[in-house]
């Protein structure tokens, strides 16, 4: 089996390639090429930008009766990507480039231009320094002066570097994060001094609070009206003991009752070892009462004698000042007591 892609292939001993008839193709024909976009343009149609690189499936053909110093100049045609417009151009070999012929304009045109001009007049520069000699001297001291303000300005911005290099930023930062540091900490201390201070304020009514119902727990059911000054200046002047003595003596009327008149217990205050010496009289019903020591009698009867605030007598009227009258009395009313009971 023979091979399908060979190297070699057979010639018959009779060969004369002089005899294959040759093929005439006109000069003018195209090729189909694959080429990439040599610059950037833009379609004149839609106004589709082309960049530099695409790839096109492009005829070539040689331009005719166009020459440069022997050498062909070659045209090509593409399509535009969005709307399908013919675009051509053509090779420049004097300046190793290409130039846009129709479809389409070459962006970044204006750089190319400058350069040309840049280029023209560095030709004719040379041209004129060939001729004139002054013509150098005076372009190389242009030429030194301009070197000259280059290298200042250099130096200038090297003693600006500089400034900037002695500046030390990692000082600068840490500076600036102890500034925040220290704002912050001094922030979280006025926050605690303020809790603080509301707590303490809270702490505080809420003491005052639980004293307030202590003290109504404490007070007794019946409620007492103040008796509010005459002056402002009179809360000064009075005694607390006599304000207790007070309040005792209205609560002792409001429990047992009130005298229905003045007595006078002066008669009642006796001396010690004293003994009362008085003849039997009749008292109150008729009790008789013989002459009686006031100590035997407590002890017999084991009662004390009452102080003169806290006697509980009710409905006696005093008829005399005399001490055995209120000592009868007094009787009376233990006698009563007894028989009640």
């Amino acid at each position: 089996m023979s091979e399908r892609k060979v190297l070699n292939k057979y010639y018959p001993p009779d060969f004369d390639p002089s005899k294959i008839p040759k093929l005439k193709l006109p000069k003018d024909r195209q090729y189909v090429v694959r080429l990439m976009a040599p610059f950037n343009m833009r379609c004149k149609t839609c106004g589709e930008y082309i960049y530099k690189g695409k790839k096109f499936n492009a005829r070539k053909e040689t331009v005719q009766n166009e020459v440069y110093l022997g050498l062909p100049i070659f045209r090509f045609y593409i399509k535009c990507t969005r709307c399908l417009a013919e675009i051509t151009f053509k090779t420049d070999p004097e300046k190793t480039d290409y130039v846009v012929e129709h479809g389409a304009t070459r962006n970044f045109q204006a750089e190319k231009l400058l350069e040309e001009q840049e280029k023209q007049i560095q030709k004719e520069r040379e041209e004129e320094e060939l001729n004139n000699p002054m013509k150098v001297l005076e372009n190389r001291t242009k030429d030194s002066k301009m070197e000259m303000e280059v290298l200042e300005n250099l130096q200038e911005l090297k003693e600006l570097n500089q400034r900037q290099a002695n500046v030390d930023f990692e000082s600068m930062l840490q500076e600036y994060q102890k500034y925040e540091e220290d704002l912050k900490r001094q922030q979280d201390d006025d926050d605690e001094r303020e809790m603080k201070s509301m707590l303490e304020s809270a702490q505080t009514k809420r003491i005052l609070e639980d004293s307030d119902s202590d003290e109504d727990l404490h007070k007794p059911h019946c409620k007492h009206k103040p008796r509010m000054p005459g002056k402002p200046t009179d809360i000064l002047n009075e005694n607390p003991d006599h304000q207790d003595k007070k309040l005792k003596q209205e609560s002792w009327e409001r429990s047992v009752g009130k005298l229905s008149g003045k007595i006078n217990f002066s008669g009642l205050v006796v001396k010690k070892k004293q003994c009362l010496k008085a003849d039997s009289t009749k008292v109150g019903k008729g009790m008789n009462i013989p002459n009686v020591c006031p100590k035997s009698f407590e002890q017999q009867n084991s009662v004390t004698l009452p102080s003169s605030e806290a006697l509980p007598v009710q409905g006696v009227q005093a008829t005399s000042n005399s001490s055995l009258s209120l000592l009868g009395a007094y009787s009376d009313s233990d006698s009563e007591g007894s028989h009640n009971n």
